[in-house]
């Protein structure tokens, strides 16, 4: 009983058996080259816009949240002395009201703009909000509810 043969035109874009990955590498590269094809794009030559400031914000916001909490966690296990002294020693610091305002708002924006970023998120993961007007529209209130709020809980 013979094999049947599937259609020369089924595989015609697969690499022959004979060939290496780095002949097909240079294969690659030899093209790229006599198309004068660019190495690869970069960020320098996309005009920037609010998703895509938006969209690094949101991941930049997510590593620093993660990076904190887990130093955070790390101090609270390693570091000598309670929680209940180290808030005593930064209130001996006696900062300003200023300060304390500034740094209760650095601390709520990422917060604040992460979680609203990702209910953004959400809400695109259910197929909705994906035209253009829609994009900058949801963008731009992401950015005022955060604002809103992380002033708000600074105020407090």
């Amino acid at each position: 009983m013979s094999i049947p043969q599937a259609p020369s035109t089924v595989f015609s874009s697969a690499a022959p058996m004979g060939t290496t990955a780095k002949e097909e590498m240079n294969k690659f590269w030899a093209k790229n080259t006599q198309l004068n094809r660019p190495l690869s794009p970069h960020v320098s030559i996309y005009k920037w816009s609010v998703p895509m400031a938006m969209s690094i914000s949101h991941r930049g916001t997510g590593v620093a949240l993660s990076s904190g909490i887990s130093l955070f966690a790390v101090a609270a296990l390693v570091l000598p002395g309670s929680y209940p002294y180290y808030l005593d020693l930064i209130h001996s610091l006696s900062y300003g009201p200023h300060f304390l305002a500034f740094s209760k708002f650095a601390l709520a924006f990422p917060v604040v703009y992460h979680t609203f970023n990702g209910i953004r998120h959400l809400i695109w993961d259910v197929g909705r909000g994906f035209k253009i007007p829609e994009v900058y529209r949801s963008g731009y209130t992401v950015l005022a509810l955060t604002l809103f709020t992380s002033i708000g809980l600074a105020a407090m």
